[in-house]
């Protein structure tokens, strides 16, 4: 297990808290969205509220699925073989969103059916990426070469990762109405909405998380390495204090910038929460296993290949938050009722 290998787990798994964070409010809105929007202003600026981001929010996805692939090809062939339905249905909704928040204005004969199809696009993912991710860390059956051997996309649905999906969902929905929230005008009722939504997904997820810790704990027993138990206890309590400050802060109602932010933080630290409880695992095997689990040691590709992706990274991830900070700056601020620009 080479630093680059080690340097390129953490990277990969920054660049997932990455997507979780920006596109993960895209989701939330898209969640949230037929439970938020009363009327046709409503809707049409909700939609505008993530217009000019969402496309470029989804870059995180596609650089992570890169990454996995040049990183730790084995890794990457295990999980997209093996979770190919699933992973079909949330590039299906993936589509179908941007399809939906792009038509949706434009076609309104079709509005009803661009709505439903904008729900149902954010949906998808928001709840099957947090079901892939419990699988991976709980465990696949694998058989010698790797290869996932279980029944295709319904023998991925247990208890517990049926848990990390609500977890992920109610992150996403937190998200999403905070920025809402964030761009809504001040003296709104979708503000209001949005401020009630938030503080619901709030508490949702400190349920969620304390039910999943306790039934990771005590049935599914992983496997962690014992140099990481510092980093993992900090994870753990940065989630929470975040989580629950964004919850003291929001009951003011004044400093949507700052719960966004602290939701944000809470995010990165539920990601980084599995990365040091996963590593060095990058899959896990189930106690049916042929197989073993497949490790940064197993997986890793040679350190030139590493050292090569770490100087594009250097060059190419700046630009890509250069990008971002234009954007966001550009069109920062909040949205008009009835301003469709």
């Amino acid at each position: 297990m080479t630093a680059l290998g080690i340097l390129w787990f953490f990277l990969i798994f920054l660049l997932i808290a990455g997507y979780f964070v920006l596109d993960g409010f895209d989701l939330g809105v898209g969640v949230l969205y037929p439970f938020l929007a009363k009327t046709d202003d409503e809707k049409e600026l909700v939609r505008h509220s993530i217009g000019p981001v969402w496309d470029g929010n989804e870059v995180w996805l596609l650089t992570a699925g890169g990454a996995l692939f040049a990183a730790f090809a084995p890794a990457y062939a295990t999980t997209f073989s093996g979770f190919y339905l699933a992973i079909m249905l949330v590039l299906f909704g993936l589509i179908l969103r941007a399809v939906s928040v792009e038509f949706a204005s434009r076609d309104p004969e079709w509005a009803r059916i661009w709505n439903v199809c904008f729900f149902v696009g954010s949906l998808l993912p928001a709840l099957l990426l947090g079901v892939a991710v419990g699988n991976v860390y709980a465990g696949i059956p694998m058989d010698a070469a790797g290869n996932y051997v279980g029944i295709p996309l319904l023998g991925l649905v247990t208890p517990f990762t049926l848990l990390c999906g609500l977890l992920g969902l109610s992150m996403f929905i937190v998200a999403g109405a905070s920025w809402v929230a964030l761009k809504a005008p001040l003296d709104s009722e979708l503000r209001q909405r949005a401020i009630k939504f938030r503080f619901v997904g709030q508490l949702a997820a400190v349920v969620l998380f304390v039910l999943l810790s306790v039934y990771g704990h005590f049935l599914i027993h992983p496997v962690m390495d014992p140099s990481l138990v510092v980093a993992r206890f900090a994870c753990a309590a940065l989630f929470a204090v975040m989580l629950v400050a964004s919850i003291v802060v929001g009951r003011d109602g004044e400093k949507d910038l700052l719960v966004f932010v602290l939701q944000a933080a809470a995010a990165v630290a539920l990601v980084f929460l599995l990365a040091t409880s996963m590593f060095p695992n990058l899959v896990v095997a189930s106690a049916s296993s042929i197989g073993s689990s497949i490790t940064i040691a197993t997986a890793a590709s040679s350190d030139t290949a590493l050292g090569w992706m770490t100087g594009i990274a250097c060059i190419g991830v700046p630009l890509v938050l250069m990008y971002h900070v234009l954007v966001y700056r550009t069109f920062r601020g909040r949205l008009s009722l009835g301003d469709h620009s």
